[in-house]
């Protein structure tokens, strides 16, 4: 069809924020920014994101997003509940609606004991329960970090959905 738009992702995300008035944040790991990279992508996407966390470090979590150093002690940082600390800081210190996490090993080496393309994404959104999800993607490093950006655009689209 001449002329249509294909509408990506990342477009429909922002549409569905800025239509519902949904603020959204992210405290990004392996993604390094990616996914609010991404977000700055989207002409108007200023309504409804201001900025966000881009903690690599153990010790920038904690300090950033005030994670206790016991909860990755004791879980790592490529667990469940340090992807939802993340998920749930970024958005109460931003007071934003919505946050998104990235925790995991893109590679070149494993981490933890976690093989690379292990992933875990947070999410935190309104009075809804906090959850994270793990993931196993595959690549190279770029990649998996592209699939990490992608799942979690998806996983923000499908909780303001519900």
């Amino acid at each position: 069809m001449k002329g249509a738009i294909i509408m990506t992702q990342v477009q429909k995300l922002v549409d569905e924020l800025i239509k519902r008035h949904i603020t959204i944040t992210a405290a990004e790991s392996l993604t390094a920014g990616q996914f609010q990279s991404t977000l700055g992508d989207v002409a108007g996407v200023s309504e409804v994101f201001e900025g966000g966390f881009v903690t690599y470090s153990n010790q920038i979590k904690e300090k950033l997003l005030n994670i206790p150093s016991e909860v990755i002690d004791e879980n790592g940082v490529v667990s469940e509940p340090t992807a939802i600390w993340m998920a749930n800081q970024a958005r109460s210190i931003m007071g934003k609606d919505l946050g998104v996490s990235f925790t995991g090993v893109a590679g070149p080496d494993s981490l933890e004991g976690n093989p690379v393309g292990t992933v875990w994404i947070g999410i935190a959104y309104g009075t809804q329960q906090t959850f994270a999800k793990e993931f196993h993607f595959s690549g190279e490093r770029n990649a998996i970090r592209k699939a990490s950006v992608d799942a979690g655009l998806q996983m923000a689209l499908d909780v303001i959905h519900n």
